[in-house]
């Protein structure tokens, strides 16, 4: 198996360290460390996106849905999709090769690997090539049923030139009604009116530097899906486990999340 370098910080293994997890090396550790002493609320937010996904899978399990694409996923540690499903079918997607074998090492049942996968698998695929991505899920999804699919905080990462509207509607378009789509994705806007861009702000960035979009264009990947209750909000009032309590910590605007259903053709 290709083994990352232990040598350099990794955002896969990053995000497990903030997520709590163990399949991470010092120097992950040190770098989020140093983020955190310059950003006090990555860690959280990191979590808050977690728990959003957590939350909307389950959203969609309650809704009669047992199969689910998560693309961008990274490694599938610490409460990931197979892990709040049980039982359901679920495909993994990541683009770094490196990445993909390391989370089909973690999936494998018995002394080879953490047997945490059960009905999980991984596929080494691009979401801006959603034909592939599909070929290659529909060996072990049924596409011509509902499935979950999961863009959750991996849209930032592709700058508007990459035109993942594209991509985008190319998996709404191939979806079968009754599926839903989860999106989380970072914004700036939080403290600005809806369409308004600080200055120097872009509109999109190269994958791993970040970007952020208006609400308004957050809402355009979804298309027509009618968006499931409470709509785009802020990933942590998105049904939330329990209220608001007075001298909670607030996140910040950051991160702004909704899920959208396919909507059965009318007869």
């Amino acid at each position: 198996m290709r083994q990352f370098d232990q040598q350099r910080p990794h955002p896969a293994r990053m995000y497990d360290y903030m997520l709590g997890g163990k399949d991470n090396y010092a120097v992950d550790r040190q770098a989020i460390d140093q983020l955190a002493e310059l950003i006090p609320e990555a860690v959280p937010l990191a979590r808050a996106n977690r728990a959003f996904l957590q939350r909307a899978v389950r959203y969609v399990v309650r809704a009669g849905v047992r199969q689910f694409l998560d693309l961008g996923s990274g490694l599938p540690t610490q409460g990931s999709t197979h892990e709040v499903a049980p039982g359901a079918r679920v495909v993994y997607v990541d683009h770094d090769p490196v990445v993909a074998e390391h989370a089909d090492y973690l999936l494998r049942p018995g002394p080879s690997g953490s047997g945490r996968g059960g009905a999980a698998r991984v596929v080494l695929a691009d979401l801006l090539d959603p034909d592939d991505v599909l070929a290659q899920a529909g060996e072990f999804v049924d596409l011509s049923e509902p499935v979950g699919v999961l863009l959750v905080s991996i849209l930032h990462f592709l700058p508007d030139s990459a035109d993942p509207q594209r991509a985008v509607a190319v998996l709404r378009e191939r979806m079968a009604p009754g599926s839903f789509l989860v999106i989380c994705h970072a914004t700036t806007m939080g403290r600005l009116g809806d369409g308004e861009r600080p200055r120097g702000a872009p509109r999109g960035s190269s994958r791993g530097r970040g970007a952020d979009r208006t609400p308004t264009e957050i809402r355009a990947f979804f298309g027509d899906f009618p968006l499931e209750p409470p709509g785009l909000v802020q990933a942590v009032d998105w049904r939330p486990d329990r209220p608001k309590l007075v001298g909670d910590w607030a996140l910040p605007s950051s991160l702004m999340a909704g899920v959208g259903k396919k909507p059965y053709k009318r007869e």
